[in-house]
């Protein structure tokens, strides 16, 4: 995890999902379709966040994980009021959003990220 004055500079792309909440188009993303073994970190601050072990396929159009490391990702409730939005719990990057209740896995949760807000870092 990098300090506050180390964090990357982003491109007007990624800002405008990362700080601006916006959402990349679904089958787009370098991620959606990554299946090497590593760790996704924010692409702002590089905070751990989530495990490749807990990617799926859920057909969305982005990567789709079913658990967070601990206490790596703060649930916001949504402007809107009906949805719950994700951001990194070091920078608040924003990342997507959380459902529950679909049934994709056993963890019955899909946290629906945005491409453009992770890096990977291959790892065993």
């Amino acid at each position: 995890m990098l300090s506050k004055k180390e964090w990357n500079i982003l491109s007007d792309k990624e800002s405008r999902v990362v700080l601006l909440k916006g959402t990349e188009m679904p089958f787009t993303g370098d991620l959606t379709d990554n299946k090497s073994k590593g760790v996704y970190v924010c692409r702002q601050c590089e905070a751990e966040l989530y495990l490749s072990s807990d990617k799926f396929d859920s057909g969305c159009g982005w990567p789709s994980f079913d658990d967070q490391i601990d206490n790596s990702v703060k649930h916001i409730l949504d402007k809107d009021g009906s949805r719950i939005e994700i951001v990194c719990s070091n920078c608040e990057g924003h990342l997507g959003h959380v459902f529950k209740g679909e049934r994709f896995t056993s963890k019955n949760t899909r946290h629906c990220v945005n491409s453009i807000s992770l890096k990977f870092i291959k790892g065993d």
